[in-house]
Parts: structure tokens; sequence; C-alpha cells
């Protein structure tokens, strides 16, 4: 397989997707909101003769690129949404709508994808199978790869393997990660309506008051973390909102706490979802209060094909020999590829991207969040490598 002409050709395209990338910066579009994003990417998949699908799950993009022989079908899925952020980066091409950026990278990833479509669609005559591009929304907990699913992303044709990737600022720009199992935590989130009696503040026992009942349930979630889980496995239980109350001497009649769990294993969810609840319940009725548990799933973990990995990560280290390659790299963040990745093979790549000397560290979600932009040329040429040598490893 010919690596160097992956690499030289994403180089030949390096500014074309800069600019792209420049360009979707500064008009981020929240979730479900990608109409601008998603009339650019079918408008570049026309362009390069694929099979345009719009309008899935709202606003996603899916392109079928057909090569010239018969042979497997890899899905490649590329996420469009921005967040509700204020931007805080003094750039050119800093963000144009007010409470919304690009602060995770995903602009980068769609830029990446035009780019790869336009250089596999280049090699068509040389394909043996076909390229399921996936341009997806509402990536960041809003349903969109579950909504893409639904709406039948993974079928017609059904794809044989699935990669993805993200930018990864918590990793330098020349560090590639290709972990086999699970890579990122799945997901829920959980609210916990707690109810009291109000009453005055300064009449304190002729009440029952929800928000000490609360103080104590966020502080009884961690010992489900430290008291129930193994510790050579991982848990999360963050408490991030708690609502209650309108003014300084009322003791109102709720409180309400909302937050996230984060698990990679199936048994150590369940048990720590089942002490979420009977923490709740117990806590409230020891203070005279009841509550009300809502655990919603957003996203089960990201786990890589331990085969396909492998195979990716070989290609890896012949195209980059001089990149920091890490197998063990695993985080507590979702990622919602996870649902695509269910019933087929997938490989879930992480691309360092931050560059401290020029400043671009910042984690993701960050309102000064930033990346440097040689990763998008390499993220380009490794994926469209991988894609070309899935489909050919037959022949």
């Amino acid at each position: 397989m010919d690596y160097i002409a992956f690499i030289q050709q994403a180089k030949s395209l390096k500014n074309d997707t800069i600019a792209r990338r420049r360009d979707l910066h500064r008009h981020p579009e929240l979730g479900f909101e990608e109409k601008r994003t998603a009339k650019i990417v079918a408008a570049a998949m026309n362009e390069l003769e694929l099979q345009v699908r719009t309008e899935v799950a709202q606003t996603g993009v899916i392109a079928l690129l057909e090569g010239s022989r018969s042979g497997p079908v890899v899905l490649m899925r590329f996420d469009m949404d921005a967040l509700p952020i204020q931007e805080a980066n003094d750039v050119p091409y800093a963000s144009t709508i007010p409470g919304v950026m690009h602060a995770c990278g995903h602009d980068g990833h769609t830029a990446v994808g035009i780019t790869i479509a336009r250089m596999l669609a280049e090699r068509r005559d040389q394909l043996a199978g076909k390229v399921k591009f996936v341009f997806q929304p509402a990536e960041e907990g809003l349903g969109g790869a579950e909504g893409m699913v639904r709406e039948g992303v993974l079928a017609d044709p059904e794809p044989d393997y699935a990669l993805a990737f993200h930018l990864w600022n918590e990793r330098p720009v020349d560090w590639i990660g290709l972990t086999p199992g699970p890579v990122m935590a799945g997901a829920e989130l959980f609210e916990v309506t707690i109810t009291g009696k109000g009453g005055h503040g300064a009449i304190p026992h002729e009440a029952v008051d929800p928000v000490l009942t609360a103080a104590q349930l966020v502080t009884a979630l961690q010992s489900i973390v430290s008291r129930n889980v193994d510790p050579l496995e991982s848990a999360v239980i963050s408490v991030t909102q708690v609502h209650a109350g309108e003014t300084f001497n009322v003791i109102p009649e709720r409180t309400r706490l909302r937050g996230t769990i984060r698990t990679f294993l199936p048994e150590v969810r369940k048990m720590v979802l089942r002490r979420v609840e009977e923490i709740a319940m117990g806590i409230a009725a020891s203070m005279g209060c009841t509550a009300k548990v809502d655990i919603r799933q957003l996203t089960p973990p990201v786990v890589n094909d331990a085969e396909l990995t492998a195979k990716v990560a070989n290609l890896t280290a012949g195209m980059f020999p001089k990149a920091t390659l890490s197998d063990t790299e695993v985080s507590m963040t979702s990622e919602d590829m996870a649902f695509m990745m269910q019933t087929i093979p997938g490989c879930y790549v992480l691309m360092g991207s931050n560059n401290r000397k020029k400043g671009l560290c910042e984690s993701h979600h960050n309102p000064r969040f930033d990346f440097d932009e040689a990763v998008l040329s390499r993220a380009a040429a490794l994926l469209a490598a991988a894609a070309w040598s899935l489909l050919n490893e037959n022949e």
C-alpha cells in the first residue's frame, strides 16, 4: 500500500481543509440546527458524484461512494454540531454566532470528512466495495447518532466496518490513540426531585426541608464510587445542577438535582443505577421527604473491536513512524458513535491536537478551545488510508 500517496495528497489539500474548518468555525450550529453545515456537506458530496441522502435525523447527511468492484462496506462518521458556549478566542475565524461555538472540534471533523471523501472519490476505480460517509447532527447529548440509526444509517447497504475519530486536545499533535476495547464511557443523565414541605426560613421546624435533604444526597452519592465500585474498575457520578427556591427566607417545597453517570462495564452500570435510586429514596425518607428518580441513557460505551483496531494501529505505525502511539488511552467522556458500533466492528481513533508552544492547549468544551490545524491533514491521510486498506485487504 502506498502510504506516502495518502499523506502527500492530504498535505496538498491542507489549505482547503483548514479553510473549510475555519468557515465552519465562524458559523457554528447547535444540534439538529446544522442546516448551513449540512448544505455545505451535501454540496461537496454531490460535486463528487456520490449518492447523497439529506435530512436524515433532521439535519444529517449520508453519502455513498461505490468502488469499481464488489467488496465490503466501510462506514465513516463525522459529527457536525457545536456547543452553547460563548467563544473567548480572539482569532480571525472566531464564531460569529453569539453564545455558540465549536468548542469540541466537530468543525475539524466535518472538514476532514469532506477531504477524505474527495481523496477516496478520486480512487473509486481502485476500491473494492463501498464507503458510506455519515455526517451526523447532534452528537452533544441530543441523540443524533441514535436518530440516524433509527432512520436506517446501518442499512442499505449494511456496513461491515465503522471508522471514526476525534481531535484530542488532551494530547499533543504528534500523538495517536488506538485502544482496543473500551475507549469512552457510557453516559446517563439522572434527575432527582425531592419533595418536602415548604415554610418560613425562620421557622424551619414547621417545614420539611428538601434543600437539606439534597445536600446530604449530594454527599452520599459519592459513596457509590468509593464504596460500591471495585477500585480496579471505573465509574463517575457528578451532580452538576441543584435547583431550589426563589427567595432567601422561604424553605421551598421541592429541590431538583441533575447530573451525569459514567461507566464502562454493564455490571458496574447496573449496580450504580440501582444504588443511586436506593440512596436517593432512603435519604429522602429519612428526612421526611419523598424522592422521584429519573435516569435516562444518553449513550452506551464506545468499544473498539480489537482485531480492527490492531489493523489500523499497524497501518498508523507504517504511515507515521515518528508519532507516539498509545493503546491504553481511555476517557470517562462519552460519544454517541457507540450506537453505530454496537452491531458492527468499529475503530474510534483519538488524534492528538494540542500545541502548548502555540498556546493551543485548552480542553474540550472550554470557551478558549482551539487546536493545532496540522492535525487535520494527518487525520485525513490516516482515515482515508484505513478505509482504502479495509476495502482492498482481500485482493
